[in-house]
């Protein structure tokens, strides 16, 4: 039935029509915050936070999370996040796999959703396979993050027990699986 379903135009198909109107959504605020300074930029963070405040949900504002961020990674990083990448942030947050294949942009499309769910208050933790990885990660999209307004955190073998501790209270959190458990 599953195949018929997705022959069908429903399921998976269905799904990525909803996810693209998302990105369409994205993207057509592209202008917007590219006409703003770094200060009005850097804005955003408190500002989205205060709309979570006042009741709308990490899925009202996540257009505007996404493409604040997106125009963010291209000040900081000169690396803006393709269509397909935004997509990918998108399922991440939705709690699904978003399936991407070596060179395809990951680490850039995991600051969406660590961003977006950042905003809450509550430490997002980014699972990377190796300890180079998390170093890196953190280092390299950490500015990003830190531009944002966020603070980024590490943690990684061989780190005492107050290193960690103070990783852990950051707004996001990359590291191994093997750490985290």
């Amino acid at each position: 039935m599953g195949l018929v379903n997705y022959l069908m135009g429903t399921d998976a198909r269905k799904s990525l029509k909803k996810l693209g109107k998302i990105a369409d959504t994205v993207e057509a605020k592209d202008s917007y915050y590219a006409q703003m300074s770094d200060e009005e930029l850097k804005s955003q963070t408190a500002i989205l936070k205060s709309r979570l405040a006042n009741g709308e949900t990490l899925d009202d504002i996540l257009p505007d999370a996404f493409a604040a961020l997106r125009e963010a990674a291209w000040r900081v990083l000169k690396m803006k996040h393709f269509r397909v990448q935004i997509i990918g942030g998108i399922c991440l947050h939705q709690g699904r796999i978003a399936e991407m294949r070596t060179g395809e942009g990951k680490t850039l499309v995991s600051t969406l959703p660590a961003y977006l769910n950042a905003l809450t208050g509550k430490s997002v933790h980014v699972v990377t396979v190796n300890d180079y990885l998390a170093k890196r990660d953190a280092e390299w999209m950490g500015k990003v993050h830190k531009f944002m307004g966020l603070t980024v955190g590490v943690v990684v073998p061989g780190m005492e027990d107050d290193e960690k501790r103070e990783a852990y209270k950051c707004d996001i959190v990359y590291g191994t699986n093997n750490e985290f458990g």
